[in-house]
């Protein structure tokens, strides 16, 4: 048996359906045919613009959580600034949550999702 017909049969394609047909179907582009498909990811995301900003915004609506990098615009003080204010807006509108985690990361996550931002005494 070749590796073809060893991934066909571990994927459940049958006879009518080849790895071939499966691999390249639109509703599929972009899916890990490895790993079970999950209600909620955690997406890294570099913002660099502004344009970003709507990608962050669709994934939080998406039900994502997103791991943001401003180090490309770090420099930039004031636009990141103008930028985490415009998320942090958005994630109290969709009741979701936003917390630094680094000098060059921010956390945010989508309706429902809280994050716990001080530990509490012993």
């Amino acid at each position: 048996m070749g590796i073809i017909e060893k991934l066909s049969s571990l994927l459940g394609l049958g006879k009518e359906m080849d790895l071939e047909t499966y691999m390249s179907s639109d509703e599929l582009e972009g899916v890990d045919v490895l790993y079970k498909g999950a209600s909620q990811y955690v997406k890294p995301i570099a913002l660099q613009s502004e344009a970003d900003v709507s990608t962050v915004e669709n994934e939080l609506s998406r039900g994502n959580i997103i791991l943001l990098n401003v180090s490309p615009i770090a420099k930039q003080t004031t636009r990141i600034k103008n930028i985490t204010g415009g998320l942090k807006a958005y994630v109290t509108k969709i009741d979701g949550d936003i917390a630094r985690i680094g000098e060059t990361l921010i956390l945010l996550t989508p309706k429902g999702t809280k994050i716990i931002k001080k530990k509490k005494g012993a």
